[in-house]
């Protein structure tokens, strides 16, 4: 079985600055880390790897300082280890990048992808579902157990108020929430073989992209402006029976184009 994991390099800050000409994220002098939820996509890929057998691979798309959570990777027991890096794919948003993680996923090969259910710094949730569209696959979002059956997978996905149970046929797209597992700590040894293995880089020679389908300039969405969000005004309670809390409330709101 073979299981890809799309992760991604993140600010460890949810504070993040964003350029406000390009409207990319500004990343110098902060410090780096996996997405968290990213790891508990490799967790659940390396406990099938241990219960069934998988070979498990790692990508990730950024700048070539994204290596770093390739080896992170393989210090928790990745197989292999993959990096898109091209100046090509600067400031791409969710639809390029997941168009681009997918023609990596068909070059590489697999059964199955996991990735995490969203990145701490853009909060879309939209990378894996958009990659599963991109290949044609069925997606199961927001899973927070998953076991294979043959060529089922069977999930469990949190939902607001209850865990709904899913299964689809492989190949298909999990996203993985934080409730899923515990990410198991790396290995001493593994951590003193990481840094002797491969990463393989995956650019444009390899995906072969048109200029203009990629990056900044191929994205659809555009970042207009950013802001923070201001503080609430003070609250007002209403007293009185239903009908009568409606009244005021109604009387309360101010009309539309005064």
């Amino acid at each position: 079985m073979r299981i890809i994991v799309f992760a991604k390099q993140v600010p460890d800050t949810t504070e993040v600055k964003v350029d406000p000409v390009k409207g990319t994220l500004i990343r110098d002098g902060v410090k780096s880390i996996m997405n968290p939820e990213d790891k508990n996509a490799l967790e659940a890929a390396l406990r099938l790897k241990d219960e069934i057998g998988a070979h498990v691979t790692v990508i990730t798309m950024g700048p070539p300082m994204a290596e770093a959570i390739l080896r992170e990777s393989y210090a928790m027991g990745a197989d292999e280890a993959m990096l898109i890096t091209d100046p090509l794919f600067a400031g791409a948003d969710t639809w390029v990048t997941s168009m681009i993680l997918a023609k990596a996923a068909q070059i590489v090969g697999f059964d199955l992808i996991l990735t995490g259910r969203q990145a701490i710094d853009g909060d879309t949730a939209q990378v894996g579902i958009e990659v599963a569209e991109h290949l044609g696959l069925p997606v199961i979002a927001y899973a927070v157990d998953l076991k294979v059956e043959g060529k089922r997978i069977i999930v469990k996905r949190e939902l607001d108020e209850k865990i709904e149970t899913l299964s689809t046929t492989l190949p298909c797209v999990i996203t993985c929430a934080k409730d899923m597992n515990k990410p198991r700590y790396m290995s001493l040894y593994n951590i003193f073989g990481c840094y002797s293995k491969e990463i393989k880089i995956l650019n444009n020679s390899v995906l072969g992209f048109d200029k203009n389908e990629v990056g900044l300039v191929g994205s659809p969405t555009k970042v207009k402006r950013t802001f923070t969000k201001g503080p609430k005004g003070e609250g007002k309670i209403f007293q009185g029976s239903i009908d009568e809390a409606v009244d005021k409330i109604i009387e309360a709101i101010p009309v539309l184009g005064k």
